[in-house]
């Protein structure tokens, strides 16, 4: 049975509640369809009198479709059955704003253990927010989590709203027609288009609910203050200044009058509903005024107040009890510290923030984190005229992130390009997938450390790294994303991202010096451009009237050409030619011929001109240079040039193809009960290693064969293994430290027969006994060919990160390892084979024949399934994979699994606590 619906949230695998204990990890923080919040968790017995509140309150008509009868109250036996659950056959969750209950999901096992039956309820009141797909979505990630692979449901016809909701899930659905009522089937295993689906809510509503913060009708100013200087003052004045085009309120009990207006009080003194709160209270009065906002139905706040996480574990729990208290109260968090948000859309006018006017439009969206950085990255920005569509400074970062920006950006017809200056990382699963997306459409610049990811930055609260050094970066490329280390380079690359993009990597030089044209020249081709023309015979000594016509025309004429996709021009200083003059003229050339035109301003002495920025600059300092066309200038041919090579990778990112999903048979369900079978009465952080066997079933369950290898402790052991085996074989040592070690003589290859095995094991016995060795495998040879590796590991911060390289000194000297995060499309799968420097041994070297590449693709695509669909794995590593001209041969293989650490990321739609 089941009723009305709607939108969000699971995780893959997990581990299994036992004996009825209270799984923690199903609750949830969830953004609605309209972008409000609000808390998912397990029923429990003590929501008895909020569930009876709950049906007390709904419709006739709801209570009909729900139950196929009406009851206007649910009896005790009914209240005791309906949340006393034991979280395996029987599980309830629900979703509640504040204390209140607005909708119910469940589902009760049936007589096939692999089969449940579901049933929704809505309140009226909350129709059409999309409660009643979240709750399918996390109802079905605990079902997997306690093997159950089929849910159905009875629905009457007239229940429209739920036959939807199961309709639009994505899943494949059986349905048919009896005694009155549509009884529903389906698979509840994610496929791509369930996995689509809900990605597609999960994008629709971040947006949403960002575009409320962006865009709200009504904001109020909490701690607004005529205190020349502080926080309150700053914020309320800029908001006022700014020409926000909706209603603004200040706040503050001890004012009757702040910056020309009524203050109030409290917020619920406020007369107008209020969707957006700016908070400047010190920091001890912050709970309870995010508590004042919930109940006065504000919609989001943003946080300047400082404090809290950067003051250590007191601070970190009251801010996370903020983010708690705010999210169930369906409020969205920007902050704590945070510098405030500004939109320069005409119809908004918001500067929420401390910038002292509005910034300029234009087309990029700005998201940092730290206020010093978001101050520093402003400011950067701000010197070389770029213009903004928004700007968020999550300071904190407690709840609003750059995941949830990215979300509203790609909707956002006034944002052209995005820039982010990222500290930490919540959750890069979530980014990559979303970075990816957005990537197709417009760039994304990200500014980060080489300590980003391995270490926090005061006021976060996230996980950090363990992955293989270069991994993170791995991630950024994969995703699309212009990688760049400082507020400069940002900058540097934002100036030519928010304009006309190159359609390739070629490139021409002008110059009016020989000497500066070859420089530039240089530079292109070792930061990887190809210059297909270089003039520095420009003259532009023969004064104004003259010089400005021949550059333009020189410049038209090169960019006119079929082979050029981008122009460098590099003006040295010339006696009478002003800048501002050059540039103007620059762009013109450029906007006419819609080449991509960048331009290096050397050796200008004078502080006073612009060299750096998109020039000519506009004439006040918050003009929006609409329609007046500009060139992306920089003081440095070097700057100009690594700018216009991170575009162009970008663009050369854009036009591969990403290829499709890897997917290849696989038995999920054998493998799920080796890996259960392994982590019984295994607890806390405690890994186990699989023994050879039970390695080789789990990598067989997804058609990954291991070759055999047999331990033998005497000679006579080692004959009879060879003789099973089949000759000619292997005799490798069994210790760890030993079992790759050539040069030390722990591994003989190629024995053909008996005497020669009992000769090297006697002879082995003795050398290695030094070393530990004294137990050994028997192994039959394979075919000749490269030796490499595959790893696979459970980051804390990346979650599944798959590595490949060549075995030997690449990979255990040099660290000649590429890197992506699962899952993997064919395309990824493609570029981490050939990543490696030392990969062009795969491909035929040195006269040697080329090797079986499909076979390793293949085998790495296999892996990264495996690895993707069972976090349970903590460390696969296959080494090593000899690789022969027709196929590849796996010689070992070493599994070690664990309890998940909760994946973030999963397949269910949930806010991350921060």
């Amino acid at each position: 049975m089941a009723d009305q619906g709607s939108d969000t949230g699971f995780p893959l695998h997990s581990v299994v509640p036992l004996n009825g204990a209270y799984p923690h990890h199903w609750e949830a923080d969830v953004v609605l369809r309209d972008g409000g919040t609000a808390h998912l968790r397990p029923i429990t017995p003590e929501d008895a009198e909020a569930l009876q509140d709950f049906h007390v309150h709904q419709s006739e008509g709801s209570i009909y479709l729900r139950f196929f009868s009406y009851k206007a109250r649910l009896t005790a036996a009914e209240l005791k059955r309906f949340t006393e659950v034991d979280y395996r056959d029987r599980v309830a969750l629900v979703i509640t704003v504040g204390d209140e209950i607005i909708g119910v999901g469940r589902y009760d096992r049936l007589s096939d253990p692999a089969e449940a039956e579901v049933a929704f309820n809505i309140s009226d009141r909350h129709q059409g927010r999309g409660l009643g797909s979240i709750l399918l979505e996390h109802l079905a990630a605990a079902a997997r989590e306690n093997h159950i692979r089929r849910f159905t449901a009875e629905v009457l016809p007239e229940n429209r709203k739920m036959l939807t909701v199961f309709a639009e899930a994505g899943y494949a659905l059986n349905r048919h027609f009896d005694e009155g009522v549509v009884s529903v089937e389906f698979e509840i295993d994610p496929t791509e288009k369930s996995r689509a689906v809900m990605e597609s809510r999960e994008h629709r509503a971040e947006a949403r609910s960002v575009l409320g913060l962006l865009a709200p009708s009504s904001i109020a100013v909490i701690g607004a203050s005529r205190t020349w200087g502080t926080l309150g003052y700053q914020l309320l004045e800029h908001v006022v200044e700014g020409g926000f085009a909706g209603r603004v309120h200040a706040v503050n009990p001890e004012a009757l009058e702040l910056g020309g207006m009524m203050a109030y009080g409290t917020i619920a003194e406020v007369p107008d509903p209020v969707d957006v709160a700016v908070i400047a209270v010190p920091y001890a009065e912050v709970p309870d005024v995010v508590a004042q906002c919930g109940a006065a139905g504000v919609k989001g706040v943003v946080i300047a107040s400082a404090g809290f996480a950067e003051r250590g574990e007191e601070g970190l729990a009251a801010q996370r009890e903020i983010v708690r208290q705010a999210r169930s109260q369906g409020m969205r968090v920007v902050g704590p510290e945070s510098l405030g948000i500004a939109n320069t859309d005409p119809d908004v006018r918001l500067n929420a923030s401390l910038a002292p006017h509005l910034p300029r439009q234009g087309s990029l969206g700005l998201f940092s984190q730290s206020a010093s950085i978001g101050v520093a990255l402003y400011a950067a920005a701000d010197r070389r005229f770029l213009g903004f569509s928004s700007i968020v400074s999550a300071g904190n970062r407690a709840d609003v992130s750059g995941n949830d920006l990215m979300q509203y950006w790609e909707d956002d017809v006034a944002t052209g390009a995005v820039g982010l200056y990222l500290e930490s990382f919540g959750n890069p699963r979530k980014f990559s997938r979303i970075a990816r997306r957005l990537a197709r459409s417009k760039p994304v610049i990200v500014a980060k450390s080489e300590v980003t990811g391995l270490r926090l930055p005061p006021g976060h609260s996230v996980r950090t790294t363990q992955a293989p050094p270069g991994a993170l970066d791995a991630m950024l490329r994969q995703a699309g994303v212009i990688r760049v280390s400082t507020v400069e380079q940002l900058v540097d690359v934002a100036q030519i991202a928010v304009g006309t993009l190159p359609a390739g990597p070629n490139v021409a030089v002008l110059s009016n010096s020989l000497a500066l044209a070859r420089v530039v020249a240089d530079g292109a081709d070792a930061d990887g451009l190809r210059v297909v023309a270089s003039e520095g015979d420009l003259d532009l000594s023969q004064g104004l009237s003259l010089a400005l016509p021949v550059l333009k025309r020189r410049l038209v004429a090169l960019a006119a050409r079929e082979d050029v996709h981008a122009v460098v021009v590099a003006i040295l200083p010339v006696q009478g030619l002003r800048v501002p003059q050059v540039a103007a003229t620059l762009a013109e050339a450029a906007e006419s011929s819609g080449t991509t035109v960048v331009a290096a301003f050397p050796g200008v002495l004078d502080r006073r001109v612009d060299t750096a920025g998109l020039l000519p600059a506009p004439t006040g300092a918050a003009d929006a240079p609409v329609g007046s066309p500009q060139v992306p200038s920089y003081s440095s041919a070097g700057e100009a040039v690594a700018a216009l090579a991170a575009v162009v990778r970008y663009t050369e990112w854009l036009a591969r193809d990403p290829g499709a999903p890897f997917e290849a048979e696989h038995d999920d369900d054998a493998a799920d009960a080796l890996i259960e079978a392994r982590l019984t009465g295994v607890e806390g952080t405690e890994l186990v290693r699989l023994e050879a066997d039970d390695a080789a079933r789990l990598l067989g369950c997804y058609g990954i064969p291991v070759l055999a290898a047999r331990p033998v402790t005497s000679a006579d052991e080692a004959v009879a293994a060879a003789d099973a085996l089949g000759w000619p074989v292997a005799i490798k040592s069994a210790a760890a430290n030993l079992r790759h070690r050539l040069d030390l003589g722990a591994v003989r290859l190629d024995i053909t027969d008996a005497d020669a095995l009992r000769a090297a094991f006697a002879q082995m016995g003795q050398s290695l006994a030094p070393y530990g060795g004294g137990h050994f495998e028997i192994q039959r040879m394979a075919p000749v060919g490269q030796a490499c590796v595959v790893r696979a590991i459970e980051d804390p911060l990346l979650g599944p990160v798959l590595s490949f390289g060549l075995a030997g000194d690449a990979v255990s000297l040099l660290e000649d390892w590429a890197h992506r995060i699962t899952p993997l499309t064919s395309g990824d799968i493609r570029e981490i084979v050939r990543s490696p420097r030392a990969a062009v041994k795969l491909f035929g070297h040195e006269g040697l024949p080329a090797l079986d590449v499909a076979a390793v693709e293949d085998l790495v695509g296999r892996v990264s399934l495996l690895k993707d669909r069972h976090p349970e794995v903590s460390l696969l590593e296959l080494k090593p994979v000899v690789v022969s001209e027709a196929g590849l041969t796996v010689l070992s293989a070493e599994v070690w699994v664990g309890n998940a650490a909760r994946r973030m990321d999963s397949a269910r739609r949930a806010m991350i606590a921060q």
